[in-house]
């Protein structure tokens, strides 16, 4: 990976807060570790002045950090592993992902994500945008959350892909039950997503996130504890709907993460957190069709649903 430059000009009148963390609020998809070189070697400037990772930045100005390349992480191999295709063809596969499959490779992984499985159902055609370790990879779901993804075989099908997700020109609808039931039956949360100063791999509700907006109604009640709740998501953030619906009080079922406390449940088994991509619309990068995918709940939601409403 060659070197990147990054940079962030601070507004006029923002909050006093510190460098490295400014970069990591803005920056999510750059490791704390890779951050932390570009310090320790001199490489991180504000106003054209190297600064440490502690400097408080006060004022206006350009924070600029060069990152320095990274050792080529190992092609991932193909895998042989049971997968739910709903759709493939020459240029795309739309699979149903299940609970407990990391989608790409990364630190402490083992051969068993998505991307090993796909490798090995596709003879290798995946995109090499990505390459190594996320190839074909053109949006993810955290490991927990089961449901409809849709992965690249070609490069020019990854690109105009990953343009229509950018410029929001996809549906995308999940399942959640969460904790108790919101005193609204429906509602949208425009709430800016940054990574937790403290607890690096959270995200939280921050002043100076990005943008994020969740659409969410109610389902159902599902006894006095719960509800079912149906999700659209117009942003893409890590963890988007996890923390939105815990900021307003919501979490959903079996994340500790983010509020879920097994104690109030003491009789049921959450086995993961409570999530599922259930609709997903886009258009096909190659023929200009519009393709729509639904997912039904698994087993999981179905039980615990009967469990809390009998």
């Amino acid at each position: 990976m060659p070197d990147r430059v990054i940079e962030y000009s601070v507004p006029e009148g923002s909050s006093s807060e510190r460098a490295d963390k400014l970069f990591a609020a803005k920056f999510d998809d750059v490791s704390r570790a890779r951050l932390q070189r570009a310090f320790d070697a001199g490489q991180v400037t504000f106003g054209g002045e190297v600064i440490r990772r502690r400097f408080k930045v006060t004022g206006p100005g350009l924070l600029r950090a060069v990152l320095a390349e990274e050792a080529i992480k190992a092609s991932p191999r193909a895998v042989d592993m049971p997968l739910e295709i709903i759709y493939e063809d020459e240029v795309i596969v739309v699979v149903n992902k299940g609970s407990g499959m990391v989608t790409h490779p990364g630190n402490g992984t083992a051969e068993n994500t998505l991307v090993h499985a796909l490798l090995h159902h596709c003879g290798g055609q995946l995109s090499s945008v990505g390459a190594p370790d996320r190839p074909g990879i053109v949006h993810r779901l955290d490991k927990e959350t089961s449901g409809l993804i849709v992965v690249a075989k070609t490069d020019a099908a990854h690109h105009k892909l990953a343009l229509a997700f950018s410029e929001r020109e996809t549906f995308k609808c999940y399942t959640a039950l969460v904790v108790g039931h919101p005193r609204r039956s429906s509602g949208s949360i425009r709430e800016p997503i940054g990574r937790h100063q403290v607890h690096r791999t959270r995200m939280t509700v921050r002043e100076d996130g990005r943008e994020a907006h969740t659409d969410y109604e109610v389902v159902r009640p599902l006894g006095s504890q719960a509800s079912e709740l149906r999700c659209v998501i117009h942003t893409g953030r890590t963890h988007q709907i996890r923390v939105h619906l815990s900021q307003l009080g919501h979490p959903l079922l079996g994340d500790q993460n983010y509020g879920f406390k097994r104690a109030q449940f003491p009789d049921i088994n959450v086995p993961r957190v409570m999530l599922h991509s259930t609709e997903l619309t886009f258009v096909h990068p190659l023929s200009g069709a519009s393709l729509s995918f639904k997912a039904p709940l698994p087993e999981d939601f179905q039980q615990i649903a009967t469990a809390l409403n009998p």
